[in-house]
């Protein structure tokens, strides 16, 4: 080497433009994509199969709305892609606002469907506002989580966080159940995330369980009903499907047949579950029935490997974040598709009760598929960043 040649620096290596290059040569995670595609595929599959049999003047009406849906939900991917995540730290008041003003909406503007009062009728479709309050609740606990950072070992802190989560949660309960669930499954993964103490865990599962205690067991036997009865219905209906067939336990009964009778290919053309209209809710609550009765096994357990792949690669994203408010939003997120995929999934094979909760990227509807790909976008900003934070630092991420 020549002796007035300058040595360079680590530092200088990692910022020249040759390795930052090479690190924003893939400014998305190409697997999540994939798994993001791939699910829309047998979403479009599954609720065409659904709506050959509803007499429609239009036969493809859910089919082409699904899609309208999964092109704007396109759109709000990559803008959430290209923004800074960072700077969503500094709305959080803001976005927890937002979050508790249009779980009021519903209150006050919302329809009544099947006892619940659960979307504010629009124009062009349904929007529930649950959620979209998933993914304002994710983003606004990773910001209040961030600002105690170093008393995160505090009681104080756990109790906070859970009074933040708990509040919404309980205006959505009050509406639908089911994500009044999920609110508090993404309380108490962000906070394991985040490295609460094992004690406070152990404590809010003690007054978690005595909730349940107080609400199902101690208030019926005073008089006081805290859930709605086609709430209670609900929850009880899966344990013992046979004792009400007509009502609660029919849909879980036909779904079990729908998937049973797929058994390892699929019925095919010669599905009648679906087609002859006994399996209710077949495009959106039991969609995964549809699939298991037409494709099978093989189809039911390809569907389940997306799932897999897409959580896969979130919790990948998470090891990667450039910082503790990307991986709480990541472990938000993780757990908003975890606890949806397996109640959904559960209670198709009739091992949760029903709930309503719609499976990510496959269920019909408007307002879940614009909020998976809002968290789906983020996911991405989260990776991109990472690594463009990792090549600076003279690091290398694998795959």
């Amino acid at each position: 080497m020549n002796a007035t040649t300058p040595i360079q620096s680590p530092s200088d290596v990692a910022a020249s433009p040759r390795s930052r290059a090479v690190s924003l040569a893939l400014p998305f995670d190409p697997v999540l994509a994939l798994a993001v595609i791939g699910l829309c595929v047998w979403s479009l599959l599954a609720i065409g199969a659904a709506s050959e049999g509803d007499g429609l003047a239009d036969p493809n009406t859910f089919v082409t709305r699904q899609a309208i849906y999964f092109g704007v939900g396109l759109a709000i991917a990559i803008v959430a892609a290209v923004i800074d995540y960072s700077r969503l730290r500094e709305l959080k008041i803001g976005l927890y606002a937002l979050l508790i003003g249009i779980i009021l909406l519903v209150f006050a503007f919302g329809t009544v469907t099947r006892g619940s009062r659960l979307a504010i009728q629009l124009p062009f479709f349904s929007f529930q506002s649950s959620e979209l309050g998933k993914i304002l609740l994710v983003m606004a606990l990773a910001g209040f989580v961030v600002d105690r950072a170093r008393r995160l070992q505090d009681r104080d802190t756990t109790a906070r966080i859970m009074l933040l989560t708990l509040i919404p949660a309980g205006l959505v309960i009050a509406q639908d159940l089911g994500s009044g669930l999920v609110y508090i499954a993404i309380g108490l993964t962000m906070l394991f995330v985040a490295g609460t103490s094992v004690r406070h865990f152990a404590a809010l599962i003690a007054l978690g369980l005595a909730a349940v205690m107080l609400v199902l067991v101690v208030a019926p036997r005073v008089g006081v009903e805290v859930l709605a009865p086609y709430q209670k219905e609900r929850l009880t209906s899966f344990l013992q499907p046979s004792n009400d067939p007509g009502d609660a336990g029919y849909q879980q009964a036909q779904s079990r047949i729908a998937i049973g009778s797929g058994e390892k290919t699929g019925r095919g053309d010669r599905s009648t579950q679906s087609s002859l209209r006994f399996l209710p809710e077949d495009h959106t609550d039991f969609v995964f029935a549809t699939v298991g009765e037409r494709w099978g096994f093989v189809g039911a357990g390809f569907v389940l490997s997306l799932y897999a792949l897409l959580v896969w690669r979130a919790i990948r994203i998470l090891t990667m974040a450039k910082n503790l408010f990307g991986a709480l939003i990541a472990g938000g997120i993780i757990a908003m598709l975890l606890t949806q995929v397996f109640v959904n999934v559960g209670m198709n094979v009739g091992i949760m009760p029903i709930t309503g909760i719609p499976l990510p990227l496959m269920t019909y509807g408007g307002s879940s598929v614009l909020s998976t790909f809002l968290a789906v976008g983020l996911l991405q900003s989260i990776y991109a960043q990472g690594r463009a934070s990792a090549a600076m630092k003279g690091r290398v991420l694998g795959f």
